[in-house]
């Protein structure tokens, strides 16, 4: 997936994945899957999917500080 800011693009094809958490399993309409990336520029975007019923219904990619992704790697 790819989403384009002002200022920005976030590519998952040509980023790197940090970490990525995964609930449920492949069709759970409940399941979804999150995943932190790093650009090959050192920016940080989590990109986010999941079933129908889950929260992440829609896909979607948001931009992270470095330390707020760091907040969240070390969470999830």
């Amino acid at each position: 997936m790819v989403k384009t800011t002002k200022t920005k693009t976030y590519n998952t094809e040509t980023a790197t994945v940090v970490k990525q958490v995964v609930s449920g399993t492949y069709g759970d309409p409940a399941g979804y899957e999150l995943t932190m990336y790093r650009t090959p520029e050192g920016d940080y975007f989590l990109y986010t999917y999941g079933g129908a019923s889950s929260a992440y219904a829609t896909e979607n990619i948001k931009a992270f500080t470095k330390a707020q992704a760091e907040k969240w790697i070390k969470e999830n």
